[in-house]
């Protein structure tokens, strides 16, 4: 994989909730509205049809030059030449990610409500650090409860943090003060009526003064 320059991750990250009919142009919405980032996330089995929405999502992203990343499977990010994976608790290590894909993909790291696991992919070699959930989770109901305060801890590592869980325009400013350099959105985004609306409004929450500094 050749690497692509992008800009230091901020923002809107915006997290695809396939399987769905209008995914690309939900996404292109998205991204209209100003998410910096989009990860293709879609758990199903159709490997033909995975394969043909990520190709056309990573000619969307490339469009509008940003990375795009797939959620868990590092052989479907090789194949439609994608900036890089996000990877989970039970998913591929970061050394096999960067073997396949190469020393200049984006990989990153789901850190959930642990500190101490942060610190662990910060010495492997991870591109940024994902923590949540934050707030009660339609996507992940059952998911481990993480703190605004880690995100504060973390910030010491050096990596982007990205907070993911239940966000929406309304707490999402709590985490961006708290030190989210990117908040991951999935429910509150591509279940708006009028999803680049919603992406402008998230997007706004990064132009505005952090509570720390007013």
């Amino acid at each position: 994989m050749t690497a692509t320059p992008f800009p230091p991750l901020r923002g809107l990250y915006a997290i695809s909730d396939g399987p769905r009919a209008d995914l690309i142009d939900a996404c292109a919405a998205a991204l209209a509205g100003g998410a910096t980032i989009l990860q293709y996330r879609d758990k199903s089995a159709d490997r033909a049809r995975r394969l043909a929405e990520a190709s056309a999502l990573q000619a969307l992203c490339a469009r509008h030059g940003i990375p795009l990343i797939v959620n868990d499977d590092i052989e479907l990010a090789a194949a439609v030449g994608a900036a890089g994976v996000h990877l989970g608790e039970d998913d591929a290590a970061i050394a096999e990610a960067r073997a396949r894909l190469g020393a200049g993909a984006i990989v990153g790291m789901s850190c959930y409500d642990s500190l101490d696991r942060a610190r662990q992919f910060a010495a492997l070699g991870a591109d940024y650090l994902a923590f949540g959930a934050f707030f009660a989770s339609p996507t992940k109901p059952h998911a481990r409860v993480a703190t605004p305060r880690l995100l504060r801890e973390a910030k010491p590592l050096g990596l982007p943090l990205v907070a993911i869980g239940g966000i929406t325009h309304d707490n999402a400013p709590l985490l961006i003060d708290a030190g989210a350099d990117a908040v991951a959105v999935i429910s509150a985004l591509f279940g708006a009526a009028d999803v680049r609306a919603a992406a402008q409004r998230f997007s706004a929450l990064f132009d505005r003064t952090p509570a720390s500094l007013r």
